[in-house]
């Protein structure tokens, strides 16, 4: 990574949240830990951030690592709905597996499996059934009719006493979850009545990465956490409790403040008193301290406000997400100050695309500048902008052949005569295995081939929606890819 557009200071902040975290353990005795977004490959904090690891937060907790267990959490309605991890395209159970593999590979124990919000659904039951099957411990948690506000049922044999009592071994059960909404904090507070019941001194504290609440309100990375969660409808929002209780003003957002009063009076009547005055005083988050350059931290989060808006705007053409995220969008980059030709592979896409007539991909490289493909009869714009892209990285003439035309039209024949395409053009992956195989007889493909690796990290953009197999590919190159909310055919 270009140091001077690094903003995050990871060292520093993987020992001073370690040590805060050791703090709250002192204080509890024993800490349940609700880890909001992702644990492992926050790609979002990485995206905000320049200079955060996505794994950061798993090597923050490796400090702890002897002293922690983890919690997995996922609700059963996701199971039902077979809801997708959009930046892996894999389901959240599967996610969960995966997760489990990533943790325990890193010398985590992972304790058990969670199942939450559970009435019955037969695709829940049947992951249990799996999970038994592994031979990993799993329980279910159940729906609380008048949650979270009526809690004399909350608190009670067929509220949070309902649910199975997870078994756990360590003082710090860290809870985490493939997405939102999982239901990782009543998780957590119903542990707390358990453990209270069999006479465990127990606490909560909440890791929340965004929004930060030492970052001003309207923060470009305050307001790019609300753009990732446009589908939720959270708002950041001043913290009243924090700001009466201290005089301080911090930054929350408004499930947690609107929760509060509740969670304090379950703090209550699960341990006598509530040891928190505020949502604030619940989390343990120190990013805020961390950021070494604030300059390259804004411009970071306003390039991501507006991916996720042209993400959206896909997301509505095709039917994935509703007109009132995209308004919302459209207010947070007004909020921002911002255009979409503010990224800058937009307007060179759009200017591409008009001087060919045809669809246009733009790719930025790490010195800044800027390469573009365009659709011919051989091979579609993304695959030509990643092909051109690989030239310059490798310092190969444009008009260099890298897959002969000859060994493209193979391929165009098998597509079209024998399994049912109407477009003879090759897609990202198609061309990709053309330049594997002419990589073993030509010099210039194999160099070119040993580029992939710098495409990491970089900006592109599409005139046109892109299939999902040239999506997928984008994705797993690590290319940061935004599309216009266009369809190439009706």
């Amino acid at each position: 990574m270009d140091h001077s557009k690094i903003g995050f200071d990871s060292d520093k902040y993987l020992k001073l949240q370690s040590e805060h975290i050791k703090e709250r353990i002192a204080k509890f005795g024993k800490l349940y830990l609700e880890f909001g977004g992702k644990l492992y490959d926050d790609y979002h904090a990485s995206r905000v951030l320049p200079g955060f690891a996505p794994d950061n937060k798993l090597k923050m907790l490796e400090e702890l690592r002897d002293e922690a267990e983890i919690l997995i959490v996922i609700s059963a309605e996701a199971i039902e709905q077979n809801k997708i991890r959009n930046d892996y395209g894999i389901t959240y159970d599967e996610d969960v597996l995966r997760l489990k593999d990533v943790f325990e590979s890193r010398g985590f124990y992972v304790g058990s499996i969670v199942i939450t919000k559970y009435t019955g659904q037969r695709a829940a039951a049947r992951f249990k059934q799996r999970l038994e099957n592994l031979g990993i411990p799993s329980y279910f948690h159940y729906v609380i009719d008048g949650y979270p506000s009526n809690i004399p049922l909350i608190l009670s044999d067929e509220g949070y006493g309902k649910n199975d009592y997870i078994e756990t071994t360590r003082d710090l059960v860290v809870v985490t979850a493939p997405g939102p909404g999982s239901g990782k904090m009543a998780t957590c507070l119903s542990q707390l009545y358990h453990e209270n019941k069999r006479g465990t001194k127990a606490g909560y504290a909440k890791f929340e990465t965004f929004p930060v609440w030492n970052l001003p309100l309207k923060h470009p990375v305050n307001i790019a956490y609300e753009a990732a969660t446009a589908d939720l409808s959270d708002v950041n929002m001043i913290d009243p409790f924090h700001l009466e209780a201290y005089g301080e003003t911090t930054v929350n957002y408004n499930r947690d403040v609107d929760v509060f009063p509740v969670l304090q009076a379950i703090f209550e009547g699960i341990l006598g008193e509530s040891p928190y005055k505020s949502p604030t005083d619940m989390g343990v988050n120190m990013i805020g301290f961390t950021i070494s350059n604030d300059e390259v931290v804004q411009e970071a989060a306003k390039q991501e406000v507006i991916r996720r808006y042209l993400s959206t705007a896909c997301a509505v053409k095709r039917g994935h997400a509703s007109r009132e995220e995209l308004y919302k969008e459209e207010l947070l980059l007004q909020q921002i100050e911002c255009t979409v030709d503010a990224r800058a592979v937009v307007p060179a896409a759009l200017a591409r695309e008009e001087k060919t007539g045809h669809p246009a991909v733009a790719l930025s490289l790490p010195d800044g500048s800027i390469v573009t493909g365009k659709t011919t009869d051989l091979l579609g714009a993304s695959a030509a902008a990643i092909m051109n892209a690989l030239k310059v990285c490798a310092g190969i003439p444009h008009d260099v052949k890298l897959v002969s035309e000859n060994s493209i039209e193979p391929i165009q024949h098998l597509k079209t005569h024998y399994l049912g395409s109407k477009n003879p053009r090759l897609h990202t992956d198609e061309i990709l295995v053309a330049l594997s195989a002419s990589a073993s007889f030509n010099p210039s493909a194999r160099l070119a081939l040993e580029q992939l690796p710098k495409l990491r990290g970089m900006e592109a953009h599409s005139t046109v929606m892109l299939s999902t197999v040239d999506e997928n590919v984008f994705r797993r190159l690590g290319i940061l890819l935004t599309c216009s909310p266009v369809y190439e055919a009706k």
